[in-house]
């Protein structure tokens, strides 16, 4: 039997219609391509995911949130519903360039929404960054009281500014956003964790794997994830050069992870000094602080 390859493609063609108009935005054309899709191929099973673009389109509004919950469902219904279906049809690169009006809108729709404690993503921050709009980002935590001391803005914030940097082509974005990366180790290391993966910088990829590899945690760790407050540290013994940048990191809970930080700053600075007599204290301090730490120092000394 000979194969049409017009009958056996119009499915194709037909699907194509709804895809076309949804990249137009264009819902009108959309919902009726989905009807003469619907009308001939009652079972194709990409009828539900166009089905549910299209709502998403047909859905926008301009109109503030009134409360976080509604936020919240809207956050939701992008990332379990409209999200898959996109990138299902549309593809990984296509189908995240197609959403980021949808997370734009919503963004701007959640501006008058303070942040609060127990709702942390339901907030124009985090939206902004999957919109990859990541000067709004900074402007939305730079609204939140103590940003600085808070994990999701702190992280918000890293992200948002490591992103300006890179797009601005300067050393990966990381140069001048080391102390607040620092800040964010110390202060969560878990945030820290997924930070550094999502961003998928070289350097930061390459100091991880080898801290990851030779890092040995204190007894309070719980964890390979908490043994990543060190990091700022221990890069140190591996980059001293990132002295001056990681300097800049602003004060926070003062954890041992912070300390040790210091210690190697303050150590840097007295080699530089050659001032030899000084560095004794310093160093068995250190060596208290962290054993593993105080290895990978004393390596190349």
């Amino acid at each position: 039997m000979q194969l049409d390859i017009f009958e056996h493609s119009r499915d194709i063609m037909l699907r194509n219609d709804v895809l076309h108009a949804l990249e137009r935005g264009d819902v009108a054309e959309a919902a009726a391509a989905w009807q003469r899709f619907t009308g001939e191929y009652p079972l194709d099973i990409s009828l539900h995911p166009l089905d549910v673009l299209i709502a998403a389109l047909a859905q926008r509004t301009a109109d503030v949130f009134p409360h976080h919950d509604a936020l919240r469902e809207t956050r939701l219904r992008l990332i379990d519903e409209v999200e898959p279906a996109a990138l299902r049809l549309f593809g990984e690169a296509a189908g995240r360039a197609w959403l980021v009006p949808l997370w734009r809108q919503t963004a701007e729709r959640a501006a008058p929404l303070a942040f609060i404690a127990g709702k942390n993503e339901d907030h124009a921050a985090p939206l902004w960054l999957r919109a990859g709009e990541w000067a709004q980002a900074t402007s939305a935590v730079e609204g939140i009281e103590s940003w600085r001391r808070i994990p999701a803005p702190l992280a918000w914030m890293a992200e948002a500014r490591c992103r300006l940097g890179a797009a601005a082509a300067r050393d990966g974005g990381l140069e001048a956003n080391w102390g607040l990366l620092a800040e964010l180790a110390w202060l969560s290391p878990a945030r820290f964790d997924a930070l550094t993966q999502g961003l998928a910088d070289p350097m930061l990829a390459r100091l991880r794997k080898k801290f990851d590899a030779s890092f040995e945690g204190t007894v309070e760790s719980a964890g390979d994830v908490d043994d990543l407050a060190w990091f700022p540290a221990w890069v140190l013994t591996e980059e001293p050069g990132l002295a001056r940048c990681l300097g800049q990191a602003h004060p926070s809970l003062n954890t041992e992870p912070e300390r040790a930080t210091r210690l190697m700053l303050d150590l840097l600075s007295l080699e530089r000094q050659g001032r030899h007599h000084d560095m004794v204290a310093k160093r068995k301090l250190l060596r208290d602080a962290s054993a593993s730490l105080y290895a990978a120092y004393m390596k190349t000394r």
